[in-house]
């Protein structure tokens, strides 16, 4: 599988990575499927995917065990990359905090469940809205110095947190949603991470699984289905969504390739996008998802997908 270097850091990555939100997601998802989810992480390996994607609030710390015991025996052959800075006991969410004494315990706690000396790349999950940025990705700056971490970055923030945590040292990932339905960070984003340095990150690149080609407008998500919060499934834009997800549908058939694979290489195709982090409940999507590596897209049909 090809790679891509991440940020400033020199170190190289997959296009395509393993998101394991699935993978011991108890508190995402229902009937999870623990082996399956091992079985999942070892598949991808296997297929040359060497970049796998957890944060600690994934099961409340159980995709980040079953993410260590799946990589056992190759754990330093493959980069993990975990987050951290949602509290949590008891099985509840306890909020936000980025304070630099609590983003040490819970990267000790990562480090713990991984069952790794080191972390190859370490996320603030989210900003707190309190903690300065800068004084937040200050502490990640020590614990790389202190080789707990190999490189650093930031999840789900936006331009202003993006802007101060770049004093603090190199951000070399950001890790935020985009895909064809949701491109909010074309306009303001992309181009500071280009200026940066910063590799984007992007997860949701299935739009949550809309892109697949598999929903209509009369589909349904289950009550209690945390994709409710994605937004791409809201009343209020649903049946368009649909619509770009049908032209994706249409497009992916003249190329005899799955409409997940255009999806994924419209998202490679951008300006500092690192690698895309897919996810998966079962081997036969992981499988297919690899097979967009593979996948091309002419300038002509770039623009054809832009203008949807």
């Amino acid at each position: 599988m090809k790679t891509r270097t991440l940020g400033q850091s020199g170190i190289e990555i997959t296009e395509i990575g393993l998101g394991t939100n699935y993978v011991g997601g108890h508190n995402l998802y229902e009937n999870v499927d623990e082996a399956e989810g091992i079985r999942i992480v070892q598949r991808a390996v296997n297929l040359g995917i060497t970049f796998i994607d957890t944060a600690d609030i994934y099961g409340m710390g159980r995709s980040e065990e079953l993410v260590g015991k799946a990589l056992a025996d190759r754990k330093y052959d493959v980069l993990v990359a975990t987050k951290g800075a949602v509290m949590f006991e008891g099985g509840k969410r306890l909020g936000i905090n980025n304070d630099p004494a609590y983003l040490r315990k819970a990267l000790e706690a990562s480090l713990k469940r991984l069952d790794r000396d080191y972390i190859d790349l370490y996320y603030i999950h989210y900003p707190d809205g309190k903690t300065p940025p800068e004084e937040a990705f200050g502490a990640l700056m020590q614990f790389k110095a202190e080789g707990l971490i190999r490189t650093a970055g930031v999840s789900n923030f936006e331009m202003p947190e993006l802007q101060a945590a770049v004093k603090a040292g190199p951000v070399d990932a950001l890790q935020s949603k985009y895909n064809l339905l949701q491109r909010e960070v074309e306009s303001e984003i992309l181009p500071f991470c280009k200026t940066n340095t910063i590799s984007l990150i992007p997860y949701g690149p299935l739009a949550f699984g809309l892109l697949g080609g598999k929903y209509t407008k009369e589909s349904k998500l289950p009550e209690n289905d945390w994709r409710h919060r994605s937004g791409v499934f809201d009343a209020d834009v649903y049946e368009r969504n649909i619509d770009i997800a049908d032209k994706i549908k249409e497009i992916a058939g003249r190329k005899g390739v799955a409409p997940s694979h255009i999806a994924i290489q419209w998202v490679l195709n951008k300006p500092v996008v690192g690698s895309v982090i897919a996810g998966a409940k079962r081997i036969d999507q992981l499988e297919q998802n690899v097979k967009a590596d593979q996948v091309t897209l002419t300038k002509e049909e770039m623009d054809e997908i832009d203008s949807i």
